[in-house]
């Protein structure tokens, strides 16, 4: 009975990560997987892979990296607290994201853009820079 119980429980990754409401599509998931962007347990693998509990993934979203352990095995899409309830994401994933993020924040904040457009000598001025430095 065990057997059978595992069989039922078969989910291909591109599958389960569409359940898990990582991409909205499983096509997006296919494509993510076959670009190299989902790793399985630290390797590169195919869409077909069959998932398994205690699998570590690796997901690039973005500007993210995300690492996740996969909890349950689910081949439907449900609501999102669900979803949620099929993996859980690394201690060291999470601080990572943060301080990427507040990476990213503190240098959007340093490079604040001008007061005001630039006049017509500002404007002469980058140009003639950009003439003398090949820009």
């Amino acid at each position: 009975m065990t057997a059978k119980h595992t069989d039922d429980h078969r989910v291909r990754l591109d599958k389960w990560l569409w359940a898990a409401r990582f991409y909205k599509t499983r096509s997006l998931a296919k494509e993510a997987i076959e670009g190299g962007k989902v790793h399985y347990n630290s390797q590169r693998c195919k869409p077909g892979k069959l998932v398994e509990t205690g699998a570590k993934l690796t997901l690039r979203l973005g500007w993210q990296e995300r690492i996740v352990v996969v909890d349950d095995i689910s081949d439907r899409r449900r609501g999102a607290p669900e979803a949620q309830k099929l993996y859980h994401e690394t201690d060291d994933s999470v601080k990572r994201r943060e301080e990427l993020a507040w990476q990213r924040k503190t240098m959007q904040a340093a490079q604040l853009p001008p007061a005001r457009r630039p006049s017509k000598k500002d404007r002469r001025d980058i140009q003639r820079f950009r003439e003398q430095n090949g820009i």
